[in-house]
């Protein structure tokens, strides 16, 4: 069965013909992206023989709702493909053909479970409901190519882990890409625009969403820090088995601040601490501004011979920390990957109503709090005013990169 046999979009063509390992379709609603690697699916099975094919979703019942349906009117509406497939086993959710290869829909509780089976190609439907763990234990039994699709609500591991490395090709799509949407279906997602920009965003153009609610949007990235900052201190938070130990240095310059990130590790013992703030080049007589609930790890760095503080923590100390680090602009070096992951999701907690509340969400920082304690103990409230204008962070639009094989 060969891809011409297929009456297709221009994001089968693009999946079909993709050389890279790993093929991301990133794509807003009705793009037709999981129906068109579906089709590259069906191709590939019936082009080679004894080919194993998984389709991976969250769950049963979202499978059943999304891939698993669209696979089925695929399959009903092919009379060449009812030739080639010996048996759809509906209990255990396998297309069987004839040469031998087969597509199966499965779904994995935990990182454990994935580590069964083997394929040659491998298909994460809606990635953002999967964990990297249970992703990375599949990726490692996949052995010829890999699809991911998902809608862009937020950032998640695809974006933090894969995109931009050697072997990925990204795809953007949206409803304008399929051409078989009824077009009162493409109306009524084009309608968003004046009700919900940034549902719109996500939705009509396939472009990422951004985290509501986040508490530091005063954020730069910079390439490193300026010869002529001064160190105000570095900042310590103590980790182990499930929590990152997590360091930065802190910088001052013309009333910004600047931050490289050291080291952000779990397991570390406060011997491994000492030595990666040696390999991180930390001099001995910089304060290092640590979790002061923590006084054994303090005194046990301080007889390694390091200047160690704890945080001046008291009533409020988080919120007001919070309110001094808002009152500067931060620059973060580009090697800052973890601290660049953290702002972007460090957000206010908010009650049953969806009202924020004025406590952040107790994740993602393990940078953060370190950057926090440095706030209390050397920070002014009122910064000098910055003698410099600076760009705003800037996200590239990969959109633009469809337009080289399409007119958008």
């Amino acid at each position: 069965m060969a891809a011409k046999n297929y009456e297709a979009s221009v994001l089968f063509k693009l999946n079909y013909a993709s050389a890279a390992h790993v093929v991301i379709n990133q794509g807003g609603t009705s793009s037709g992206k999981t129906y068109a690697i579906e089709q590259v699916l069906f191709c590939l099975a019936c082009e080679k023989d004894k080919q194993v094919i998984t389709v991976v979703g969250q769950d049963i019942p979202n499978l059943k709702a999304g891939a698993l349906r669209d696979a089925l009117t695929i399959y009903n509406k092919s009379s060449q493909l009812k030739k080639l497939v010996k048996n759809f086993n509906k209990t255990d959710r396998i297309f069987e053909f004839y040469n031998g290869s087969l597509i199966e829909f499965k779904s994995f509780g935990s990182a454990q479970d994935a580590k069964s089976g083997k394929r040659d190609y491998l298909f994460i439907n809606e990635a953002n409901g999967i964990t990297w763990n249970i992703y990375t234990e599949l990726a490692l039994r996949t052995r010829s190519k890999i699809f991911i699709d998902y809608n862009p609500n937020t950032e998640f591991w695809v974006h933090d882990n894969l995109i931009g490395n050697d072997g990925i090709e990204l795809i953007i799509s949206d409803h304008r890409h399929n051409p078989f949407l009824d077009k009162g279906m493409a109306n009524k997602i084009e309608s968003t625009k004046d009700e919900d920009h940034e549902r719109w965003r996500i939705y009509a153009r396939g472009l990422t969403g951004k985290v509501s609610g986040l508490i530091f949007t005063n954020w730069f990235i910079c390439d490193d820090i300026p010869n002529d900052a001064k160190l105000i201190a570095a900042g310590l938070d103590f980790g182990f088995t499930n929590d990152q130990t997590g360091c930065i240095e802190v910088y001052l310059q013309n009333g910004e601040l600047w931050i490289d990130e050291l080291f952000y590790e779990t397991g570390l013992t406060n011997k491994d601490i000492s030595t990666r703030l040696i390999s991180s080049g930390v001099s001995k007589s910089t304060e290092i501004i640590a979790d002061s609930a923590e006084p054994k790890s303090i005194e046990e760095l301080k007889r390694l011979g390091w200047y160690v503080t704890g945080a001046k923590k008291g009533a409020d100390s988080i919120n007001n920390s919070i309110d001094i680090l808002k009152r500067y602009k931060f620059n973060l070096t580009r090697r800052s990957i973890n601290l660049k992951k953290e702002l972007a999701r460090y957000k206010w907690k908010v009650d049953r109503s969806g009202k924020p509340m004025n406590e952040p969400v107790d994740t993602w920082n393990h940078l953060i709090d370190p950057l926090r304690y440095v706030a209390l103990n050397k920070l002014k409230i009122t910064p000098v005013a910055s003698t410099r204008s600076k760009l705003p962070y800037k996200e590239t639009n990969l959109q633009n990169h469809l337009s080289e094989f399409i007119n958008i």
